[in-house]
């Protein structure tokens, strides 16, 4: 059994994102993500403005009349969220965190997709993968990979992104639609970012956080490095070390805009304060949009 409070957090997570995917997302998904191809279903008679080469020769000639093959499109795929539960993921400088953002990212993801009878997994990850939820449908397993990525406690507190996604390579025999959530605050990921990119549709999802783009003048703030443990005093008020911070995180930001270019990956990038279904609706539309020129 769920605590009371976590019960009321995870249905009050699913009333809004429920809207956001019945205004905007869901039909944004279903012209992204398309299935495996085309299979067919049945024949009927040929009609006016019907091409030639979808006739059935073998029915025609049976029946002595024209008939054509239909086809549908075979709609099912499965969603992998790979979502980063390190523990640079607890900060956040307004009312939710890094991982309270992924956690409604993720949901509105995985309700778009069983909204169009797709499968969604779950791979929790920090330095290691911490847990794996196989690809089902349906609601109440939706509302089973929210309540893991709101509560799951992970052993380990680093980020490596690879440790997750070369996880998914092993295991994952078919092309599967990832979205790979994290704040991809950690190095040496190229790799694993190709290798996978490969084999499956792969989006990168960024959280951010204003604070991670530039300091506020608050005089003298000691800091923690979540993920080591180290302490640290910064003197916010001095404009060297905030022009330090603010160059260093852009350059980041721009090195990894750079290498998702290189990759060809589609990327968003959800921030602290922003409307992110919102956000996430303009991806799919922008995506859309290129796949279709």
């Amino acid at each position: 059994m769920l605590p009371k409070d976590l019960i009321r957090r995870i249905r009050k997570l699913e009333i809004r994102t429920r809207k956001v995917v019945s205004d905007m997302l869901a039909g944004q998904y279903h012209s992204v993500f398309k299935g495996r191809g085309m299979a067919f279903s049945e024949v009927r008679q040929y009609q006016p403005g019907d091409e030639i080469r979808i006739i059935d020769w073998n029915v025609t000639a049976r029946m002595n009349e024209a008939y054509v093959k239909v086809f549908t499109e075979e709609r099912e795929l499965t969603v992998m969220l790979l979502v980063d539960v390190s523990a640079s993921k607890e900060f956040g400088s307004h009312e939710r965190s890094k991982s309270e953002i992924a956690a409604e990212a993720a949901a509105q993801i995985a309700f778009s997709a069983i909204a169009n009878n797709d499968r969604v997994g779950l791979i929790l990850f920090s330095d290691r993968v911490e847990k794996v939820v196989p690809p089902r449908k349906g609601r109440s397993h939706v509302l089973r990979l929210i309540s893991d990525i709101l509560t799951f406690k992970p052993q380990g507190k680093g980020t490596d992104l690879g440790a997750g996604l070369m996880y998914l390579r092993q295991v994952a025999k078919r092309k599967a639609v990832t979205f790979l959530i994290s704040d991809f605050l950690a190095s040496d990921y190229e790799k694993p970012l190709r290798l996978v990119g490969r084999k499956h549709d792969l989006v990168p999802v960024v959280i951010a956080d204003p604070l991670e783009v530039e300091f506020p003048k608050l005089g003298l703030v000691e800091m923690e490095d979540p993920e080591t443990g180290e302490r640290f005093v910064v003197d916010t008020a001095d404009p060297r070390v905030r022009g330090r911070f603010a160059r260093a995180m852009n350059a980041q930001r721009l090195e990894r805009q750079r290498l998702f270019k290189k990759l060809e990956l589609d990327h968003v990038e959800l921030r602290g304060g922003n409307d992110h279904g919102k956000a996430l609706a303009q991806f799919f539309r922008a995506r859309a949009r290129r796949l279709a020129a």
